[in-house]
């Protein structure tokens, strides 16, 4: 399961029957999946689920690119959800992509083309952000026990491991190992042999070696798994009366057994399994093995909770009391010994105007809580040095673990930070979704006329301004005659409409007369 939020830039949908449902996708490396739910007194119930294996990670090749028939197959499964999701408005919906895409080097095609099929912008999450949201999935489906408990979910291209204490995840992490990329890597021609079975298990293990022994310092009461692989597993082990409930060591080893006394895939029979689901099996279950046999996993629970009900409760939480990304930022103003006074001038300063301006930019409501965000991290590059601290602000969020923060939320935050002050970042913002660039152009210029504003850090009061918007165009009217009390803003603000117009945008200053 956020990214720019897509919320904050598709134009609005007509009112759904029912204002209260919200939906999650979830773009995974071997599934997709979407959940429609109503939100009822703090409870969500699910209304609508569907999910389709798409197995996006086979079509990567030696280089990294999507092929066009993989992505063909993702589009046509989207084109289906896009039918259920009609009506709903932007904020009410998240689409999430996980490894595949993240890995993918031309993801950015298949992302436009995605976008334009659904009508909400796509949001891509980094590895841990997969995992927090995995974790949340999870424990909204358990009970609220006191006690560690850890998670796992395999994917298609990666598996992620989360140790938590009710609904507080403790450790995050993903690794690059997954069920259609092992098969790929181990089974690629459908062959199965104990040895290449066994490096499948190795290789695993190896994978989870980096985190072994932090896993274990930790420690757990519980171990839960989602996911199909974990879900296949355990039907299938209650099918051959290897198990009564959940995941055992016994049985998982017996399975295993089993499983490469066939000589390929096809011969396995795996009763009510899909075609696509049988392919990656025997490839799943050897990364469970290696888990197994890491951590000395006793027995296993499985839970329907997943990234699309974690992505759904994130969503609620992002209006309430739950708001992740808040605390995120609140801990790197710490983190980076930001100056509060200094930040909280910039922000008031740039949400004013925003208050005047956002109805004639048509900024999407949320813009608000982007620029809010940038104001509190802008001078965190100085933290390192005063020299471009800019660019090492923009540096310190685009490369840092942000919990609730999707990927191209990052690289927004990035480019406001870095284009806050001197050059305007062009280039940063050609690195933006299309539809999230003109935004973002309006926001940096917001951003950097608080921080001109404020350049004295207090010693001079700024007045009641007056802001006027159109299109690519700013009017700043001050009080009468302020300029001549001020003089070196009035030449700060010259500076600054020299660098605006070569991003072809216009500062208007003026007196109020």
């Amino acid at each position: 399961m956020s990214d720019v939020s897509h919320q904050e830039l598709n134009q609005p949908h007509s009112e759904p029957e029912d204002s209260n449902q919200i939906a999650a996708i979830d773009l995974g490396s071997n599934s997709f999946h979407m959940i429609i739910a109503n939100q009822l007194q703090g409870e969500l119930r699910t209304v609508d689920k569907r999910g389709e294996k798409v197995q996006l990670a086979a079509g990567l090749n030696e280089r990294g690119y999507l092929s066009e028939e993989s992505m063909q197959r993702g589009l046509e499964c989207l084109k289906g959800f896009a039918k259920h999701l009609r009506g709903f408005k932007p904020e009410a919906v998240t689409v999430l992509a996980t490894n595949a895409l993240r890995v993918a080097r031309n993801r950015s095609e298949f992302i436009t083309r995605a976008e334009e099929i659904l009508g909400f912008q796509i949001e891509l999450i980094a590895g841990r952000e997969e995992a927090r949201l995995i974790y949340l999935g999870v424990c909204h489906t358990q009970a609220d026990d006191e006690g560690k408990r850890l998670v796992i979910d395999i994917g298609g291209g990666s598996t992620e491991l989360i140790i938590g204490e009710r609904f507080e995840a403790k450790a995050l992490e993903s690794l690059f190992m997954g069920c259609v990329s092992y098969t790929k890597q181990f089974f690629p021609d459908g062959e199965i042999s104990e040895i290449n079975f066994h490096r499948a298990v190795t290789r695993a293990r190896r994978e989870l070696l980096e985190i072994q022994q932090a896993y274990k310092d930790i420690g757990w009461s519980e171990v839960i798994g989602s996911s199909g692989t974990i879900r296949a597993t355990e039907q299938l082990l209650i099918k051959k009366g290897w198990s009564e409930q959940g995941i055992s060591r016994d049985g998982l080893n017996k399975l295993c057994q089993w499983l490469t006394t066939h000589k390929t895939i096809e011969e396995i029979d795996l009763p009510g399994f899909k075609p696509l689901r049988q392919q990656v099996f025997i490839a799943g279950v050897a990364i469970l093995k290696g888990i197994f046999d890491t951590f000395k996993i006793k027995k296993m629970n499985y839970s329907d909770g997943a990234l699309r009900e974690g992505a759904l409760w994130d969503l609620i939480g992002r209006s309430g009391h739950e708001n992740v990304r808040q605390r995120t930022v609140k801990s790197m103003q710490k983190r980076f010994h930001v100056n509060q006074a200094q930040a909280n001038r910039v922000k008031e300063c740039a949400l004013a105007m925003l208050d005047q301006v956002d109805k004639d930019w048509r900024l999407p409501s949320t813009a608000r809580k982007w620029l809010l965000w940038a104001a509190e991290l802008h001078e965190i590059g100085l933290s390192i040095t005063h020299h471009q601290f800019q660019k090492h602000g923009a540096y310190l969020v685009l490369h840092s673990d942000m919990a609730g923060f999707t990927n191209q939320g990052q690289e927004l935050l990035a480019v406001l930070l870095k284009g806050h002050r001197r050059k305007f970042p062009l280039a940063g913002l050609e690195g933006l979704s299309v539809m999230v660039r003109q935004q973002a152009r309006y926001l940096c210029l917001l951003l950097r006329l608080a921080a001109v504003l404020n350049n004295s850090r207090g010693a001079v009061e700024l007045p009641e301004i007056e802001c006027q918007g159109k299109a690519d165009t700013l009017t700043l009217i001050f009080p009468n005659d302020w300029f001549k009390q001020h003089p070196l803003t009035q030449d700060d603000l010259r500076v600054e409409a020299d660098y605006l117009k070569a991003a072809g945008l216009t500062l208007i200053v003026a007196e109020d007369t």
